[in-house]
């Protein structure tokens, strides 16, 4: 395959690119097919003068040519004459007269195919046939059997093709192509669908690192835009703060049932203290985890003082005071219920000076 000269596609160049596969060289450059369409212009421009400078068919023709434009398309006229210096002369092929021959593509040597200003070749090398098309990576072989349907497919999309009548020059490709024969494993691509397709497979491979890791930003080359790396960040950030959130929410949940359970224990026990409904309640909402544990501590530790203290005061006699420290007469007896009251004042007034210091602190 190395042997076959293939052009690709430069710009609007076809033309030349359709010449030089069919010769098997480069034969034509854009500066010998534009002087053949110059001098078809004014081949043409004689014969339109005869009928008069001021004739309207004349003022027409004066208009661009239609050999050849600026992109580098050139006409059937510029091709046709181009192949003339080799011998060579085109037919086309979809006329009805030489379908009416009768003769099979096979027996051919090469055609020439047009559509919509793209010109491209297709010839027998040795005893195969390529598809000589610029637009693709390299020659695509062609089986003798696949020939005719190849080239009915072409007339279905409204290609116009032309045999080439005439001796082809000679080249190494048709002499090595003679002796062997040759098998392509891969058929070429049109130029450009490599590229698109290596970008769709970094894609897709970024896409799946990207399902695979999350945390690792990417975007088409495998990494995110900015925006969207601040966004994973972002997401990161909110999801530590609501688990730090349920961590707390859920020390709170166990302290109000710790409190539960004490206030439970008070109803069999006279002497034990129930939780103020202010401490309860009003916990700073700032608080860490760290310090909510330390109340909590400190709260069991002066609930567990207190009941020591009011179990040693129901086992000894009170005695009497002044009526400013117990609230009784002086000189009096206190009661029981006197006595229980007077420890829980004392109770609640420990706990209010416990909860100010650590709050201070």
């Amino acid at each position: 395959m190395e042997a076959i000269f293939h052009e690709r596609q430069e710009g609007s160049l076809c033309a030349q690119h359709c010449l030089n596969n069919l010769l098997q060289g480069e034969y034509f450059s854009p500066v010998e097919l534009s002087s053949i369409a110059q001098q078809l212009d004014e081949e043409e421009r004689i014969r339109m003068a005869e009928g008069g400078l001021s004739s309207e068919e004349y003022r027409t023709f004066l208009q661009p040519s239609g050999n050849m434009d600026d992109s580098g398309f050139f006409s059937i006229q510029v091709i046709s004459n181009a192949l003339k210096v080799w011998g060579l002369e085109l037919i086309l092929f979809n006329s009805p007269e030489y379908q009416r021959l009768g003769i099979d593509p096979i027996n051919e040597r090469s055609f020439i195919c047009n559509y919509k200003e793209h010109w491209f070749t297709v010839r027998k090398l040795g005893k195969q046939w390529f598809n000589l098309n610029s637009l693709l990576t390299g020659p695509e072989l062609i089986s003798d059997t696949y020939l005719a349907l190849f080239l009915a497919q072409l007339q279905q999309e409204g290609y116009s093709i032309f045999v080439v009548k005439g001796d082809l020059p000679d080249c190494e490709a048709d002499q090595l192509l003679q002796m062997i024969r040759v098998q392509q494993m891969q058929r070429p691509k049109l130029i450009g669908e490599d590229t698109l397709q290596s970008k769709d497979q970094r894609v897709q491979k970024a896409d799946l690192e990207q399902a695979l890791d999350v945390s690792q930003p990417f975007d088409g080359t495998g990494m995110l835009d900015e925006d969207e790396e601040n966004f994973q960040k972002a997401l990161a950030l909110s999801r530590q703060e609501i688990d730090m959130e349920d961590e707390e929410a859920d020390l709170r949940r166990a302290i109000r049932l710790s409190m539960q359970g004490s206030q439970q224990a008070g109803l069999s026990e006279p002497c034990t203290l129930k939780t103020p409904h202010s401490a309860a309640t009003n916990q700073p909402e700032s608080l860490t985890s760290e310090e909510l544990r330390r109340r909590r501590q400190a709260y069991f530790d002066k609930q567990q003082q207190l009941h020591q203290q009011c179990q040693n005061q129901q086992s000894h006699d009170v005695p009497t005071t002044s009526s400013n420290t117990l609230g009784t007469d002086p000189g009096g007896d206190m009661s029981e219920e006197d006595m229980l009251q007077a420890a829980m004042n004392m109770s609640l007034e420990t706990v209010r000076n416990s909860l100010n210091t650590e709050e201070k602190k």
